[in-house]
C-alpha cells in the first residue's frame, strides 16, 4: 500500500479554443489500465466526430504503468505533452482525454505540444487535484475521568480527532500518521499514567488539499 501520493480530486472537464481549434480536456481518477482504458474509450464514443480523442494515463505506486496515444497527430505532439504534464505534477492514478476539433489552421509541431500541454494543465485544474495520505485511525479508550484532559490536549496537538464515542468508557478515534504511531502511543500512555487502551481500529487514506 502507497503512503502519501499526488492524484485527482474528482472528474473534471474544461477547454480552450487554439487557433481555431477546439481542445477539450477530460480528467479522471483510475485506479488500474483497464479504468483507464475504459475512460479513454468512453470518450472517444462521445466525440466520434472529433478530429483527434488523444489521451495519456498514469497509474499504480510511482507511476508505474505510463501510455500515451496521439491518436493521429504528428508523432510525439500530443500524448506525449499529455503524459508530461502528468509526470510534471507527480500525479498518479490518472487518465486525461484532450478531444481536439481542427479549427482549419495548422499548428506545426510545436504549436501542437504547447496546445495539448496546456489543454492539460486546464483539464488538471477544473478537477482539482489532492494528497492522498495514509493514516491509522486509532482508538483511545479511557475512563470518564480523564476525559476533559485528553480530549482538550489531543485538540491542541498535530493529531486530528474524528470522533468520541461515549460507552462504559470513552472512546476517542484519532488520526495518526503511521510514521508517528509509537510517539502518538507514549504521549497517551504518560498522560493516563498507562491507563488508556490504545489500538489501531483501521488503516486508510484521507484526501488532503495539495499544499
Amino acid at each position: 500500500m502507497r503512503d502519501n501520493y499526488y492524484t485527482i480530486k474528482e472528474y473534471g472537464t474544461d477547454e480552450i479554443i487554439i487557433q481555431k481549434s477546439r481542445f477539450i480536456a477530460y480528467v479522471s481518477r483510475v485506479e488500474t489500465e483497464e479504468e483507464a482504458n475504459e475512460f479513454i474509450d468512453s470518450i472517444k464514443k462521445k466525440h466520434y466526430d472529433a478530429t483527434h480523442n488523444c489521451s495519456a494515463y498514469v497509474v499504480g505506486p510511482k507511476q508505474r504503468f505510463q501510455k500515451a496515444n496521439d491518436d493521429g497527430e504528428p508523432s510525439g505532439t500530443a500524448g506525449v505533452p499529455i503524459l508530461e504534464v502528468l509526470l510534471k505534477q507527480n500525479l498518479e492514478d490518472t487518465a486525461v482525454v484532450i478531444t481536439r476539433y481542427f479549427g482549419g489552421i495548422k499548428l506545426g509541431s510545436g504549436g501542437l505540444i504547447r496546445a495539448y500541454g496546456q489543454s492539460t494543465t486546464v483539464g488538471i485544474e477544473a478537477a482539482g487535484v489532492v494528497l492522498r495520505k495514509k493514516f491509522h485511525l486509532m482508538t483511545v479508550n479511557i475512563d470518564y475521568t480523564w476525559l476533559g484532559k485528553i480530549e482538550n490536549e489531543v485538540r491542541q496537538s498535530k493529531y486530528a480527532l474524528k470522533e468520541i464515542v461515549y460507552l462504559d468508557d470513552v472512546q476517542l478515534q484519532i488520526y495518526v500518521d503511521p510514521q508517528e504511531e509509537n510517539e502518538f502511543t507514549e504521549w497517551i500512555t504518560n498522560m493516563t499514567s498507562g491507563q488508556a487502551k490504545i489500538e489501531i481500529a483501521e488503516t486508510l487514506f484521507l484526501e488532503l488539499p495539495r499544499a
